[in-house]
């Protein structure tokens, strides 16, 4: 065997464990956020030792070399950095660490924990029996219900997946802002459709007091959620019926559904709004797959997430992200044929008017 065949077959196998034992990454992530390495080293002000940070952890000190292997394997992800200190060697945060620090603005640490959690973790397990059989999703496989009838009773659950969808508000709100912040600027009023405990929703209140703000969710989800001057909740099925409004809002919901079911719920938004010149116009934020910041089609972190994210739709909740071509089918087919788009991170709004 050349031994040019030789190194291609070594890095072959290389490659093969790596992605066996990605997940490594993400349960490494999840036991520092448990932890509370984060905020130690946030509070500490400065790189820190591995000694001081089992101290400050008050772990079992005989366990002492085993955090320093979890933290290689930290720094290697690029969750934290290695940092030369007078003592020796430390660790500072790193970008990404940064927003798991209980304190910050944009917080991630509830979808770091909700994520890895048993509950999300199952179906992957149930893919392949999946391909075999008639189930609409490898979550129906793994627990013989719909993720949303299993989540309207168990609390748990339902705690973990509106804690992830609000924790990514603040930042939501923050790109809103900073690119297209018009978008929301002169409404009347908007439904938040699917909104779950109403943190988009409030803080679109918030920001633009002059729009009177309603909530549509199941029951379970909004029972006994506090109203404001500019913000109610009603509860309902969107399939059925969509408060009347001048713009109807959808945040991370039409990815949860396949195509016949995202047109179903998108001609309900159409019911519900003015005519175009009357402002009428529903407001998305979703994925496009292959949409980037910057429109660099390179940029392999944001497009693999997009990816990861459309798998994930299928495994969970039976729907997909989606291409732009696939995105205008949707909305031709509901009856809206003009768009525009705005690109906010990994994924984009998108304005569609009657």
């Amino acid at each position: 065997m050349a031994l040019q065949e030789m190194n291609e077959i070594v890095g072959a196998q290389t490659h093969i464990w790596n992605h066996i034992f990605n997940f490594i990454n993400s349960s490494s992530l999840k036991c520092a956020v448990q932890l509370g390495i984060p905020d130690v080293i946030h509070r500490h002000g400065q790189p820190i030792t591995l000694e001081e940070l089992v101290d400050t952890l008050a772990i079992n000190k005989a366990k002492a070399h085993h955090l320093g292997r979890l933290m290689r394997v930290l720094t290697r992800s690029g969750f934290f950095l290695d940092a030369k200190i007078k003592d020796g060697d430390g660790y500072a945060l790193g970008p990404p660490s940064c927003l798991l620090i209980k304190d910050h603005p944009f917080n991630l640490a509830p979808f770091v924990l909700g994520a890895s959690s048993t509950i999300f973790t199952g179906p992957w397990h149930r893919v392949s029996e999946w391909f075999h059989n008639d189930d609409p999703t490898p979550y129906q496989t793994a627990y013989g219900k719909t993720f949303w009838d299993r989540a309207s009773q168990d609390q748990e659950l339902n705690h973990y997946f509106n804690q992830a969808m609000a924790c990514d508000t603040l930042l939501l709100m923050a790109l809103v802002k900073k690119y297209c912040r018009e978008v929301f600027e002169g409404l009347d009023s908007l439904v938040d459709v699917g909104g779950g405990t109403g943190m988009v929703a409030r803080a679109i209140a918030d920001e633009f007091p002059d729009t009177k703000c309603t909530v549509l969710d199941l029951p379970h989800v909004v029972a006994g959620l506090e109203e404001t001057k500019n913000l109610a909740y009603v509860a309902g099925d969107m399939f059925k019926a969509i408060p009347p409004a001048q713009a109807i809002f959808l945040k991370w919901v039409l990815h949860d559904w396949n195509d016949v079911d995202c047109v179903k719920i998108l001609k309900k938004c159409k019911e519900a709004i003015p005519g175009r010149e009357n402002g009428g116009k529903v407001i998305i934020v979703d994925m496009i797959v292959g949409s980037t910041q910057n429109g660099d089609v390179d940029d392999d972190e944001l497009i693999q997430s997009q990816i990861f994210a459309d798998v994930q739709m299928m495994v969970y909740y039976g729907g997909r992200e989606r291409t732009l071509k696939e995105w205008v089918k949707i909305f031709n087919d509901a009856g809206f044929f003009y768009y525009k788009t705005t690109q906010l991170g990994s994924r984009s709004l998108i304005q569609l008017f009657p």
